[in-house]
Order: structure tokens, then sequence, then C-alpha cells
């Protein structure tokens, strides 16, 4: 969920942004300091958005840079469980796949891709359903929930599934009603009723 934070903190502006107008120089240096930042209380910043306040600069002992006090609003995201999001497949392998989900990538395992019996075809770089002959590969946009998060520093952990009704490759049919349950609808009751699998470490 992307959401917009009010944080106070500190920024060093270096000598090289002296010539900027004050909150240019000041936004410049907040953007370099955050963007990008992992954190397990708000997720990844993405941009600062506003300054709200400058206080007083300081100059410090052996330093050249001004540090100033600052308000300032930023955009970040924070996966939350349970959320439905949409994403590109980027990578498939044997175990699983990477989707890209915006600022953030998650990892469905082979056990969460599809109510049905996959097999992993290296060749083609995509897994097959035995019997509704659905595929996913690279390139594909998926729709999936999210069944796992982890949060670090620098570091995070997303698992997601596809296996649940409305959920997987966009360019799949919907199952045609009154048909048969696919081969592994039981797995997918035990996935559903909270068991957390499929993480990935992000680069």
């Amino acid at each position: 969920m992307y959401k917009v934070l009010k944080i106070t903190d500190k920024v060093k502006v270096h000598p090289k942004m002296f010539g900027k107008d004050t909150e240019e120089a000041v936004r410049d240096s907040l953007d370099a300091q955050w963007a990008g930042t992992i954190d397990k209380r708000f997720g990844v910043a993405l941009a600062v958005t506003s300054v709200k306040n400058i206080g007083e600069g300081r100059i410090l002992p052996g330093d050249g840079s001004i540090h100033f006090p600052v308000e300032f609003e930023m955009l970040a995201y924070m996966p939350e469980l349970y959320e439905v999001v949409k994403g590109d497949v980027i990578d498939v392998t044997e175990f699983g796949v990477f989707v890209r989900m915006g600022p953030m990538d998650g990892m469905v395992h082979v056990s969460q891709l599809m109510n049905d019996f996959v097999s992993y075809d290296e060749k083609g770089m995509m897994f097959v359903g035995r019997e509704s002959k659905r595929t996913l590969k690279v390139g594909d946009t998926v729709k999936a929930r999210i069944i796992s998060v982890s949060m670090g520093f620098k570091q995070y952990k997303i698992g997601l599934t596809t296996r649940q009704p409305g959920l997987g490759n966009v360019d799949w049919k919907p199952a045609k009603e009154g048909a048969k349950p696919e081969a592994g609808d039981k797995r997918d009751r035990k996935a559903s009723s909270g068991k957390k699998t499929g993480k990935r470490l992000s680069d």
C-alpha cells in the first residue's frame, strides 16, 4: 500500500549545493538520503513529496556541510499481508516465479502458482498446468495476493500466491462453472488458511 508519511529528521547539505535555493538544496539532499531506503517501519521510501519546515542550519567543526532540522512528507510503499497486487513476471526458475509489483519484487513458489499440477519447461522458461494448460512465463502480467512479508534493513522477502480465485495470469480464462475441481484444491485450502510459502531475499 502506498502511503504519504510525515517525518522529522536532520539533513546534511553538501557545499556543492550552496548555489541552489535553500529549499531546493534541502529537498535534493533529502531525496539523496532517503530514496530507495528500506525500513520495516515504513517499507521502501520512494520520493520526498514536500518540505514543510526548515530549521536553522548549523555548520559542525571539521565539516563544511550545513546541517538542517527539517519536517517533510515522503511517499513510501509498504506491502501488507493479504493485499492483492498486480505486477509482471521478471524471472522464472524451477522453484517459482518472481514478480515485480511497482517498487518491490515478490516470489510465487511453485506450490502457489495454480490449482493444477504444474511442470517446469526449462527450455521455454515457463510453467505449464497439466489439466488446464495454463502457462506462466516472463513478461506475463499477474494478479497475486501477499501471503508473507518480512522487512529488514536494506532487505525484504515477500511471498505471493496466484492460486486463489480471480488471481494469476490476467490472460487466463475463468474456470467454467460446474467444472470439477482441479488437482491441488486440497493443497490450496491449506495455503489460503494462512500457511506462508514462497519468499525471496531481494537484491
